[in-house]
């Protein structure tokens, strides 16, 4: 056989084994969801006007009311969200204790699980908007939930928190950085 005809027939198998090679790593290789960054930070909270949850008092959330000085908490949540109900000490915790100013997105969620869950674990939010139609998760770069946002008083992104708060990150990341922008 040809050096010509040897070099024809392995080009193939050098293609697959390269690209067998790419995937592979892409598998195996550590991979932290939520290390993905966000092209929103430092950059200006989104222009929206949420509605209240459907069947609750309050004026809903929008866009200005993270820009009124005061430090914000920004937390994307469902009823659904099993995580969402794992964090959801956290936040009681953060708004009961800390006095953090915590808003909260109903985010594609029906109105009545959305009263019955704010009921059954108590609410950390003093704002809270629903966003049925997920409008205002697009817009934000929410990719799942629940999604966690630090707003300093500007109304700009500071910090963004994909997957559900612990222990850990509320009191490494999130208090240091509230306690920094409200200085």
């Amino acid at each position: 056989m040809s050096v010509y005809r040897r070099l024809l027939f392995l080009t193939p198998v050098l293609v697959f084994t390269v690209v067998a090679v790419y995937f592979l790593w892409g598998l195996v290789s550590v991979r932290d969801p939520r290390a993905v960054p966000s092209v929103m930070i430092d950059k200006p909270v989104p222009e929206f006007a949420l509605p209240p949850i459907e069947g609750m008092d309050g004026p809903g959330l929008t866009s200005d009311d993270l820009r009124t000085g005061e430090v914000t908490l920004v937390n994307f949540f469902a009823s659904w969200c099993l995580p969402c109900r794992i964090e959801h000490k956290y936040l009681i915790e953060l708004a009961e204790k800390d006095g953090v100013l915590i808003a909260g997105v109903n985010y594609k969620n029906d109105p009545l699980d959305a009263r019955a869950f704010l009921a059954e674990f108590r609410s950390p939010y003093r704002l809270i908007g629903a966003d049925a139609d997920g409008r205002v998760g697009i817009d934000w770069g929410v990719y799942g939930l629940p999604e966690t946002f630090v707003v300093d008083g500007a109304g700009r992104i500071r910090y963004r928190h994909v997957g559900a708060v612990d222990a850990h990150t509320m009191n490494q990341i999130i208090r240091p950085l509230l306690k920094e922008l409200a200085r």
